[in-house]
C-alpha cells in the first residue's frame, strides 16, 4: 500500500481536481450562452428582449415576486437601449469568445494556456470588483467569487503542470472508482 499523497493523492486534492473541471465545464457553457446573447443582442430589438425577459419570467415572479435571478433579468432587460445594446453585446461576444477559447485550449492539451486564462479571468474579475464598487449586486458578487476560486484552481492546476486530460482521467477514476478491499 502506498502512502497517501505519494501513490494514492488524498481526498482534498481529488475534490479540488473535480472542482477545477467542473469550472472549467461550467466555464465553457457559460461563454457559449455568453457568445450566443451577444450575437442575439446585435439582431434582436430592445423592445423585443424586454418582451421575452418579461415572458420567460412571468410565471417565476408570479409564484414568488422577490425572485433574485428573475427579477434581475427583468430589470438588466429594462435598462436595455440603441447604446447599451451594443456595449452588453460585444462584453457578452468578447467574454464568451475569451472563454470558449480557454476551454478549447485546456481541452486539446495546451499548459501554456493556463497563465493566459489566469490573466484574462484575472482582468474580468477586475472588472467585475469595478462593478462591485460601482453598482452592488449579489448576482456579481457570487460570480465573482466563483470567478476569483477558478482562478486559484488554474494557477493550482498549471503549478503541478498537468494537462487538462491526466486531471480527467485521474478524478474520474477516482469518482467512479470500485470499492477495494482492505488488506490487513
Amino acid at each position: 500500500m502506498g502512502r497517501a499523497g505519494v501513490d494514492r493523492p488524498d481526498v482534498k486534492e481529488r475534490v479540488l481536481d473535480l472542482l477545477f473541471l467542473l469550472g472549467v465545464l461550467f466555464k465553457g457553457l457559460d461563454g457559449l450562452v455568453e457568445v450566443v446573447g451577444g450575437v442575439l443582442l446585435l439582431f434582436v430589438p430592445p423592445a423585443q428582449v424586454r418582451g421575452a425577459a418579461e415572458r420567460a419570467t412571468a410565471g417565476e415572479r408570479a409564484e414568488d415576486p422577490h425572485d433574485l435571478i428573475a427579477n434581475l433579468i427583468v430589470h438588466g432587460a429594462a435598462h436595455l437601449n440603441g447604446r447599451s445594446v451594443w456595449f452588453v453585446a460585444a462584453y457578452l461576444l468578447v467574454h464568451g469568445v475569451v472563454k470558449l477559447a480557454i476551454v478549447v485550449a485546456l481541452l486539446i492539451g495546451s499548459r501554456r494556456i493556463y497563465p493566459w486564462a489566469i490573466g484574462a479571468l484575472g482582468l474580468f474579475l477586475v472588472f467585475q470588483v469595478y462593478e462591485l464598487v460601482v453598482q452592488p449586486s449579489v448576482g456579481v458578487a457570487v460570480l465573482t467569487l466563483l470567478d476569483a476560486i477558478i482562478i486559484w484552481l488554474t494557477w493550482r492546476e498549471w503549478r503541478r503542470d498537468r494537462e487538462l486530460r491526466s486531471t480527467w482521467r485521474a478524478t474520474v477514476a477516482w469518482v467512479f472508482r470500485r470499492p477495494q478491499s482492505r488488506q490487513a
